[in-house]
């Protein structure tokens, strides 16, 4: 690498990057508070579930700047490796620690034998070997831009969190928590979690969705009715938005090709690429005929 080029690898995109560093900030403070939220609950201390409930808006809070970051990057032309690998970092610890720590303290100690920690320990390490795995598969360009291999660590951490923000809403005391399901159903669903990260499925990035992008009216009326019933309802929307995705993956290889490139807009990308093709298969035709051309004038 020459100079020119160092001093080229070392500029950082600053919307995007920024945005990256609200995700990681977000994860940061989730950390914080749940860690708050163990010591009033251990002391005793009244508000101990707000405590935690923040800790969730708080990693909620970095998923949308998860998905902005990428979003603004695409948009702007700004995509880069050095974004792409401080995005998995901020990743890991917003989407792979804070949920791991928040169900640990939650509900996962009260199990015996240290079996808490070896299912915490596996959904963090199989969030880590996805966002690895993702970032090889990026910088060798295998694959496409449209799907994800194995089921999105944020995407996984808001499934997390959204079931675990349905439980305090039930459960109101630790007495109701020790005594509940709601703690096997975690269990279970950060081990399943952990084996979707690291699976072969594909699931859709949505990235055919741009400011070109243009629905029917009922489409429209469905995504807004979706969204404001999320906002509206969020304690126990949010778990239906994030399962209905992890269940879309299992449905998808059955779905049409014409519905599903109507679910996951890729209609326009594709007929983007394939006018690009087409532009440069007459460009290389063209460039055939010219040397053609120049060929019989040298013979002449």
């Amino acid at each position: 690498m020459n100079e020119w080029d160092a001093k080229k690898e070392e500029k950082i995109y600053l919307l995007p990057n920024l945005l990256t560093a609200g995700n990681l900030i977000c994860g940061f403070l989730a950390i914080l508070k749940i860690l708050e939220g163990s010591i009033l609950r251990d002391s005793d201390t009244a508000g101990w579930i707000h405590t935690y409930e923040n800790s969730l808006n708080f990693i909620l809070a970095a998923f949308v700047f998860d998905v902005l970051d990428g979003r603004l990057a695409r948009f702007g032309g700004k995509e880069s490796m050095f974004g792409r690998e401080f995005d998995s970092l901020a990743d890991l610890i917003s989407f792979g620690v804070a949920p791991a720590l928040l169900v640990f303290e939650i509900v996962l100690y009260q199990f015996p034998h240290k079996i808490g920690w070896i299912v915490a320990s596996i959904y963090l390490v199989c969030g880590a070997l996805r966002l690895a795995r993702f970032n090889v598969l990026a910088t060798q360009y295998k694959g496409s831009n449209l799907e994800f291999t194995g089921f999105p660590i944020p995407a996984a951490a808001g499934l997390v969190c959204s079931i675990t923000l349905l439980m305090l809403y039930f459960y109101e005391t630790d007495r109701e928590l020790e005594k509940g399901w709601g703690k096997y159903i975690l269990v279970v669903l950060l081990l399943f979690l952990s084996i979707m990260m690291f699976s072969k499925n594909l699931y859709p990035s949505f990235k055919g969705i741009t400011w070109k992008t243009k629905w029917t009216v009922p489409k429209f009326l469905f995504v807004v009715s979706i969204l404001g019933l999320t906002i509206v309802y969020y304690k126990w929307m949010l778990a239906v938005d994030f399962l209905g995705y992890l269940l879309y993956g299992f449905f998808r290889p059955f779905i049409s090709k014409p519905l599903r490139k109507a679910i996951e807009e890729e209609g326009e990308e594709e007929e983007e690429r394939e006018g690009e093709g087409k532009e440069e298969g007459k460009n290389n035709h063209l460039k055939i005929i010219q040397k053609k051309e120049n060929s019989d004038r040298i013979s002449l």
